[in-house]
């Protein structure tokens, strides 16, 4: 954990530039949702230091049921996602979208508490999917996780789709899955026409999500990164804060607040 103290005069002029835009995106990674309880995937003791990536790869999940029945064991048993809460960062951009800045989130995460924090669904642009929904590859009906997690923790068997027996798959993106097409050009066109992005919790070395600040710069946005350490586009920021994403949020909302009043 970061314990040094946040740098005031950067939240001042964080503060600022939000209170003199229009159209403010926000890019949030894992180092927003790791602050709720829920593990990076990358970072060592993640994810991927406890399971084989091969094993979640898009053509495993369709073709190998073994694996296919590891992915849902790990569903079941993971218990990654049932006590997860908004945190201070998710309530602060839920707050932006309140007083009229925030134009949209764009999001790595696949966990639902930008949502739950009160952001309106169609203002989420979620890149890599939402844990919360599960779909079937048959007839594309659409179920929440928890109806077909209850359903596989009464049998051994993977779950099958209720109405045509078809494949289910987590609505989320798999190793060698494309990212969905509308959603990524939806949100290159909002970070593209943005006049501030606030980069919160990314590393920004996932492609071709870490395009976003690319297309912010490019349109004449100013860009903010709020990350524990450092990334490759912190040279092309106008601000950086290496600190906590949820102490930080919160204090820059403080900071809005006095300037609004």
């Amino acid at each position: 954990m970061n314990d040094r103290p946040l740098p005031l005069d950067k939240i001042e002029a964080v503060a600022a530039l939000i209170a003199e835009s229009n159209r403010v995106v926000v890019f949030t990674g894992a180092g927003v949702s790791t602050e709720s309880g829920i593990p990076d995937f990358r970072s060592p003791g993640g994810i991927w230091s406890r399971f084989d990536p091969d094993d979640f790869t898009i053509d495993k999940f369709l073709y190998d049921p073994e694996c296919r029945r590891k992915q849902w064991r790990f569903l079941l048993n993971s218990g990654l996602f049932d006590q997860a809460e908004p945190n201070e960062a998710h309530r602060a951009v839920a707050w932006l979208e309140s007083i009229g800045k925030l134009q949209c989130v764009i999001t790595q995460n696949v966990d639902d508490l930008h949502q739950r924090a009160g952001n309106d669904p169609s203002r989420v642009y979620e890149l890599h999917g939402n844990m919360r929904w599960i779909k079937c590859l048959g007839c594309y009906e659409r179920f929440t996780l928890g109806s077909i997690l209850q359903t596989g923790r009464e049998s051994d068997e993977v779950p099958s789709c209720p109405h045509c027996r078809g494949l289910l798959k987590p609505d989320v993106i798999f190793f060698g899955e494309a990212l969905p097409e509308q959603t990524l050009r939806e949100a290159n066109r909002h970070a593209a026409t943005c006049d501030l992005l606030i980069v919160i919790g990314s590393s920004l070395v996932v492609y071709p999500a870490a395009y976003i600040p690319i297309y912010a710069k490019g349109g004449g946005a100013k860009l903010v990164i709020i990350n524990l350490s450092e990334t490759p586009y912190d040279a092309n920021a106008d601000i950086v804060i290496h600190a906590p994403a949820g102490a930080t949020m919160s204090a820059v909302v403080e900071a809005l607040r006095k300037r609004l009043h």
